[in-house]
């Protein structure tokens, strides 16, 4: 049986009438009248009693418009909701985000986009690195949006590099001997040191920065925020490593100094990851290529 048969039935009985039935589905009344008769003739009996006032229900049609009816607005609402999600102005995304990702990178970004798309729901999902990846290979959120070390890869997921950031030493007045002359990570063995818990990949590349020189690290301060490091280092209680972009304040009020090393720390990417065989909906691959566009870099 033709769908639209059943479709053309639901607005005669709605409206109760063939010449509005007609305009609401945009056809003509030749068209209706043809749909009904031949619905009924594939039933086997009489859905409607014509009149000059319109048509009203045969006890057989008033039966079946109840089941037909739910049917049709089931699946209407499921056409709108379909439509409305091509032309984004509906529907959700899932996103995961780390601590700097969010602060530096990805806020202003869905800023712009909630402008643009006021009727997407971004659900965001904030955690550390290693448990963003965990949620993305088990399908809980759509992708993510996180700092990783250069030349990440994972068999499952599809990495993307967005943009990049460098990450800084800085000190606080109380170890204002190191200002103004370079200093080597031999030295930093020899003073407080403050870093990320163990566990982060944060935490991995001060680590890994350090092993570089045959340098194994001990913290002094461990700390669950990234946010937290400038803080505690401003306070004196120790030298750390940071993003640029969280200790810009705290270096413009003159309030910590940045150390110059006598080796570059290596920039970290700021990487889009999905699972490579999820299939992600025409909203998610909508804001993948918003975020692909933009052109907003990190210092």
């Amino acid at each position: 049986m033709n769908f639209d048969f059943y479709r053309t039935f639901y607005y005669v009985g709605k409206y109760q009438n063939i010449t509005a039935a007609a305009k609401a589905l945009y056809v003509t009344q030749p068209s209706v009248t043809h749909a009904i008769r031949s619905l009924e003739r594939e039933l086997g009996c009489s859905l409607f009693i014509r009149s000059q006032k319109g048509v009203r229900f045969t006890p057989e049609g008033e039966k079946f418009y109840a089941s037909i009816a739910a049917a049709c607005e089931t699946i209407f609402q499921a056409e709108a909701s379909l439509e409305a999600a091509k032309n984004f102005s509906e529907g959700l995304i899932a996103i995961g985000a780390s601590e700097t990702t969010l602060h530096h990178y990805l806020i202003p970004i869905l800023t712009d986009f909630r402008k643009d798309h006021p009727g997407i729901r971004l659900k965001l999902f904030n955690s550390n690195t290693p448990e963003m990846l965990q949620e993305i290979l088990s399908g809980h959120i759509d992708f993510a949006v996180l700092v990783l070390n250069k030349g990440y890869k994972h068999e499952d997921l599809s990495v993307t590099s967005l943009t990049d950031f460098q990450d800084i030493m800085i000190a606080g007045k109380a170890f204002s001997e190191l200002d103004g002359r370079t200093v080597t990570l031999k030295e930093l063995m020899n003073y407080p040191l403050v870093s990320m818990e163990k566990g982060t990949l944060t935490r991995q590349f001060f680590n890994d920065f350090f092993h570089s020189s045959n340098l194994a690290p001990e913290p002094d301060i461990e700390l669950a925020t990234s946010d937290l490091i400038v803080p505690v280092i401003r306070s004196g209680l120790g030298i750390g490593m940071v993003p640029e972009p969280f200790a810009e304040d705290a270096l413009s009020r003159g309030e910590i100094f940045r150390l110059t090393l006598e080796k570059n720390i290596p920039r970290r990417e700021i990487c889009l990851i999905k699972k490579k065989k999820a299939s992600l909906s025409l909203i998610g691959e909508a804001f993948i290529q918003y975020l692909l566009s933009d052109n907003r870099q990190v210092p």
